[in-house]
Protein backbone atom coordinates (compact mmCIF):
# COMPACT_ATOMS: atom_id res chain seq x y z
CA UNK A 1 0.00 0.00 0.00
CA UNK A 2 1.16 3.52 -0.79
CA UNK A 3 -0.03 6.22 1.65
CA UNK A 4 -0.10 9.79 0.31
CA UNK A 5 -0.92 12.57 2.75
CA UNK A 6 -3.30 15.19 1.39
CA UNK A 7 -3.07 18.95 2.04
CA UNK A 8 -5.22 18.23 5.14
CA UNK A 9 -3.04 16.74 7.89
CA UNK A 10 -4.04 13.17 8.69
CA UNK A 11 -6.15 12.71 5.53
CA UNK A 12 -4.60 10.17 3.18
CA UNK A 13 -5.24 8.56 -0.14
CA UNK A 14 -4.14 4.95 -0.11
CA UNK A 15 -3.16 3.27 -3.35
CA UNK A 16 -3.17 -0.49 -3.42
CA UNK A 17 -0.30 -2.45 -4.88
CA UNK A 18 -1.84 -5.35 -6.76
CA UNK A 19 0.33 -8.41 -7.36
CA UNK A 20 -0.92 -10.14 -10.46
CA UNK A 21 -0.47 -12.75 -13.13
CA UNK A 22 -2.57 -14.19 -15.95
CA UNK A 23 -5.35 -15.09 -13.52
CA UNK A 24 -5.82 -11.56 -12.16
CA UNK A 25 -4.37 -10.01 -9.01
CA UNK A 26 -4.25 -9.99 -5.21
CA UNK A 27 -3.98 -6.87 -3.05
CA UNK A 28 -4.31 -5.97 0.60
CA UNK A 29 -6.83 -3.26 1.53
CA UNK A 30 -5.85 -3.25 5.20
CA UNK A 31 -2.71 -4.16 7.11
CA UNK A 32 -2.35 -3.32 10.82
CA UNK A 33 1.42 -2.90 10.58
CA UNK A 34 1.24 -0.51 7.63
CA UNK A 35 -1.53 1.57 9.20
CA UNK A 36 0.39 1.70 12.51
CA UNK A 37 3.56 2.77 10.67
CA UNK A 38 1.63 5.87 9.53
CA UNK A 39 0.05 6.44 12.99
CA UNK A 40 -3.40 5.62 11.60
CA UNK A 41 -6.36 3.95 13.29
CA UNK A 42 -6.29 0.16 13.28
CA UNK A 43 -9.46 -0.66 15.21
CA UNK A 44 -12.61 -0.76 13.11
CA UNK A 45 -16.00 -1.82 14.47
CA UNK A 46 -18.02 -1.99 11.23
CA UNK A 47 -17.53 -2.47 7.50
CA UNK A 48 -20.41 -0.77 5.66
CA UNK A 49 -21.51 -0.47 2.06
CA UNK A 50 -23.43 2.23 0.23
CA UNK A 51 -25.04 2.08 -3.21
CA UNK A 52 -26.07 5.09 -5.32
CA UNK A 53 -28.14 4.24 -8.37
CA UNK A 54 -28.31 7.75 -9.89
CA UNK A 55 -25.31 9.61 -11.35
CA UNK A 56 -24.50 12.80 -9.38
CA UNK A 57 -26.15 11.62 -6.17
CA UNK A 58 -24.57 13.42 -3.22
CA UNK A 59 -24.37 12.06 0.32
CA UNK A 60 -22.86 14.07 3.18
CA UNK A 61 -21.18 15.95 4.75
CA UNK A 62 -21.46 13.72 7.83
CA UNK A 63 -19.45 13.28 11.04
CA UNK A 64 -19.90 12.53 14.74
CA UNK A 65 -18.74 14.34 17.87
CA UNK A 66 -16.75 13.38 20.94
CA UNK A 67 -16.29 9.72 21.83
CA UNK A 68 -18.48 8.85 18.82
CA UNK A 69 -16.14 10.53 16.31
CA UNK A 70 -15.27 8.11 13.55
CA UNK A 71 -12.28 7.33 11.41
CA UNK A 72 -13.41 6.13 7.98
CA UNK A 73 -11.59 4.28 5.23
CA UNK A 74 -13.51 4.44 1.94
CA UNK A 75 -13.12 2.23 -1.15
CA UNK A 76 -15.22 2.09 -4.32
CA UNK A 77 -16.03 -1.40 -5.55
CA UNK A 78 -18.18 -0.43 -8.56
CA UNK A 79 -18.30 2.80 -10.57
CA UNK A 80 -16.72 6.12 -9.62
CA UNK A 81 -17.25 8.85 -7.06
CA UNK A 82 -15.70 12.07 -5.85
CA UNK A 83 -14.86 11.59 -2.17
CA UNK A 84 -14.83 14.83 -0.15
CA UNK A 85 -13.32 15.54 3.27
CA UNK A 86 -13.90 18.78 5.22
CA UNK A 87 -11.59 19.57 8.13
CA UNK A 88 -13.68 20.53 11.18
CA UNK A 89 -10.98 19.88 13.79
CA UNK A 90 -10.75 22.79 16.20
CA UNK A 91 -7.26 24.24 16.23
CA UNK A 92 -6.32 22.57 12.95
CA UNK A 93 -4.32 24.85 10.64
CA UNK A 94 -6.53 23.61 7.79
CA UNK A 95 -9.86 24.06 9.62
CA UNK A 96 -12.60 24.76 7.10
CA UNK A 97 -10.61 23.54 4.11
CA UNK A 98 -11.62 20.56 2.03
CA UNK A 99 -9.89 17.92 -0.03
CA UNK A 100 -11.38 15.60 -2.62
CA UNK A 101 -10.17 12.70 -4.72
CA UNK A 102 -11.75 10.53 -7.37
CA UNK A 103 -12.15 6.97 -6.16
CA UNK A 104 -13.03 4.39 -8.80
CA UNK A 105 -13.26 0.66 -9.15
CA UNK A 106 -10.45 0.96 -11.72
CA UNK A 107 -7.94 3.08 -9.75
CA UNK A 108 -8.73 1.24 -6.48
CA UNK A 109 -7.63 4.30 -4.48
CA UNK A 110 -8.97 4.51 -0.93
CA UNK A 111 -9.50 7.57 1.30
CA UNK A 112 -8.56 7.70 5.00
CA UNK A 113 -10.67 10.23 6.93
CA UNK A 114 -9.57 10.99 10.52
CA UNK A 115 -11.66 11.96 13.57
CA UNK A 116 -13.08 15.46 13.35
CA UNK A 117 -13.49 15.62 9.60
CA UNK A 118 -16.82 15.66 7.77
CA UNK A 119 -17.19 13.24 4.86
CA UNK A 120 -19.34 13.20 1.75
CA UNK A 121 -19.31 11.86 -1.78
CA UNK A 122 -20.77 12.55 -5.21
CA UNK A 123 -21.43 9.62 -7.55
CA UNK A 124 -19.78 10.24 -10.92
CA UNK A 125 -21.41 7.26 -12.64
CA UNK A 126 -24.63 5.34 -12.27
CA UNK A 127 -24.71 2.33 -9.95
CA UNK A 128 -21.84 3.29 -7.64
CA UNK A 129 -21.12 0.96 -4.76
CA UNK A 130 -18.60 1.74 -2.08
CA UNK A 131 -17.53 0.13 1.15
CA UNK A 132 -16.12 1.82 4.17
CA UNK A 133 -14.64 0.86 7.50
CA UNK A 134 -15.63 2.89 10.58
CA UNK A 135 -13.94 3.03 13.96
CA UNK A 136 -17.08 3.94 15.97
CA UNK A 137 -20.71 2.92 15.94
CA UNK A 138 -23.39 5.25 14.60
CA UNK A 139 -24.59 7.56 17.37
CA UNK A 140 -27.58 9.71 16.35
CA UNK A 141 -27.17 11.94 19.44
CA UNK A 142 -23.69 12.97 18.29
CA UNK A 143 -24.32 12.98 14.55
CA UNK A 144 -23.75 16.25 12.73
CA UNK A 145 -23.80 17.31 9.10
CA UNK A 146 -22.75 20.33 7.11
CA UNK A 147 -24.32 21.28 3.78
CA UNK A 148 -21.87 20.79 0.92
CA UNK A 149 -22.68 24.32 -0.28
CA UNK A 150 -22.44 26.09 3.11
CA UNK A 151 -20.74 29.42 2.23
CA UNK A 152 -18.54 29.15 5.34
CA UNK A 153 -16.45 26.46 3.62
CA UNK A 154 -14.66 25.84 0.34
CA UNK A 155 -16.29 22.54 -0.64
CA UNK A 156 -16.47 22.41 -4.41
CA UNK A 157 -18.23 19.81 -6.54
CA UNK A 158 -17.73 19.47 -10.32
CA UNK A 159 -21.49 19.00 -10.81
CA UNK A 160 -24.61 20.19 -9.03
CA UNK A 161 -26.07 17.21 -7.17
CA UNK A 162 -28.94 15.60 -9.11
CA UNK A 163 -30.16 13.80 -6.01
CA UNK A 164 -29.61 14.60 -2.34
CA UNK A 165 -31.59 13.45 0.68
CA UNK A 166 -33.97 15.93 2.30
CA UNK A 167 -31.97 15.53 5.53
CA UNK A 168 -28.66 16.43 3.85
CA UNK A 169 -30.22 19.29 1.88
CA UNK A 170 -31.71 20.74 5.09
CA UNK A 171 -28.49 20.63 7.14
CA UNK A 172 -28.26 23.80 9.18
CA UNK A 173 -25.85 26.66 8.46
CA UNK A 174 -22.53 26.27 10.20
CA UNK A 175 -22.77 27.24 13.85
CA UNK A 176 -19.53 26.51 15.77
CA UNK A 177 -21.38 25.91 19.04
CA UNK A 178 -23.66 23.24 17.59
CA UNK A 179 -21.41 21.79 14.88
CA UNK A 180 -18.37 21.49 17.13
CA UNK A 181 -20.31 20.25 20.15
CA UNK A 182 -19.88 23.21 22.46
CA UNK A 183 -23.57 22.95 23.42
CA UNK A 184 -26.31 20.31 23.23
Amino acid sequence: MRFTESPLAGVYTIDLEPRGDDRGFFSRVFDVDEFEAHDLETRFVQFNTSFSRVKHTFRGMHYQLGESAEVKVVKVIRGALLDVVLDLREGSPTFGRSFSAELTSENRTMMYIPHGCAHGFLSLTEDVEMMYFVSAYYDPENERSVRWDDPTFDVSLPFEPALISPKDAAARDFDPAWHLGRQS
